[in-house]
């Protein structure tokens, strides 16, 4: 996460709360070009100045509100994993798709953040924060994949760098059909009632097993 000042540190916790989340939807309906500081000032009720004071730019608040936004799923999934751990590797990834599920159906905006940086705007420091995710989700998948060979759940020969970029991938494509119905891809997840996405992810993990599986 991208460092602010000394000053936004120091309010209280529900004002940077309010700050970011104000923020946060700034971004995800304008986009980074279209966001507006004087429009987040008016909707805060606070001067301009302190957001700059706060953030020095735009690009600044942009870093540092969705760097928040992205350690905030990792609480969560590492909860998935030490809950799910006695289940085994593959029990752990079906948690880990459910809990991205329940996460952006709790945090819509962040996601939608993620698909316009994505697929389609001109975000500052774009390959840096995108990296930054994908060194995330490979710091996850990786010793869960060490974990499992170790163990004697999946194969002896398995290429761990191919199992982390394929896990990563499947997590972000499946979180990518839940937002964004042309994203679905025939998976039939998008809009569908839980227990349909429930059956879907355990079929997707059931499709991985039998390749992976020792």
């Amino acid at each position: 996460m991208s460092d602010a000042s000394g000053t936004f540190a120091n309010l209280p916790e529900d004002k940077r709360a309010r700050v970011l989340d104000a923020a946060l939807e700034e971004f995800a309906e304008h986009g980074f070009k279209g966001a507006s500081m004087n429009r987040l000032s008016t909707r805060l009720a606070i001067a301009k100045g302190s957001i700059f004071q706060y953030f020095g730019n735009k690009e600044g608040l942009f870093a540092y509100s969705f760097g928040r936004a992205v350690d905030l799923f990792k609480a969560p999934l590492k909860a998935a994993r030490e809950r799910a751990r006695d289940g085994g590797f593959f029990e752990v990834l079906r948690q880990s798709l459910l809990t991205g599920m329940e996460f952006i159906a709790a945090h819509p905006l962040i996601h939608r953040i993620y698909l316009k940086m994505l697929h389609n705007e001109d975000f500052p420091l774009r390959e840096r924060i995108l990296g930054q995710v994908r060194a995330a989700s490979a710091k996850y998948f990786r010793p869960l994949v060490l974990e499992g060979i170790e163990r004697g759940e999946l194969r002896p020969d398995l290429d761990p760098d191919l199992a982390v970029y394929v896990l990563d991938t499947l997590l972000d494509r499946f979180l990518q059909s839940l937002a964004a119905a042309p994203l679905d891809g025939g998976l039939g997840v998008f809009g569908a009632p839980r227990e349909t996405v429930e059956r879907r992810a355990g079929e997707l993990v059931e499709f991985l097993r039998r390749g992976l599986s020792a």
